[in-house]
Formats: C-alpha cells, sequence, structure tokens
C-alpha cells in the first residue's frame, strides 16, 4: 500500500471514530455512505479515488450538520 492510500485510510478511520465519539446521531448514515474494501489484495485493488469519495462524503456529512445544529449567536 503506498503512502497516500495510508494517509487516506487514516483520515478516513480518524472521521469515523469522531463521528462515532463526538456525533453518535449520525453513526446510521455510516452505513449509507461506506464503501466496500477489497478482503484480499488479489482479487481487488484499493481506487485513491474511491478513498478519496468516501473520505469527503464523511467530511459533508458533519459540516451539514454542524451547520444545521449550529447554534444562534
Amino acid at each position: 500500500m503506498d503512502e497516500i492510500t495510508q494517509k487516506l485510510l487514516t483520515k478516513i478511520s480518524d472521521r469515523v471514530r469522531e463521528i462515532e465519539e463526538d456525533y453518535p446521531e449520525l453513526q446510521k448514515y455510516l452505513d449509507e455512505t461506506r464503501i466496500t474494501l477489497p478482503k484480499n489484495n488479489h482479487d481487488s485493488k484499493i481506487h485513491k479515488k474511491d478513498l478519496e469519495d468516501y473520505l469527503n462524503s464523511l467530511n459533508s456529512l458533519i459540516d451539514n450538520y454542524e451547520e444545521e445544529h449550529k447554534k444562534p449567536s
């Protein structure tokens, strides 16, 4: 696995953990956005674009939630 893919997977893991810990009400959406990663490297390859798209969807989920639930100043 190359360095870019590893960094993306780390960021994804961090965002999922953040959702689980800080936004438990959003966990129900994780199954809807989750991509299926290959189970073994012989059959499939992890595509960076898919990982980037998934990370972006997690970021959007959190950003949209925060925007909708922003406390008035």
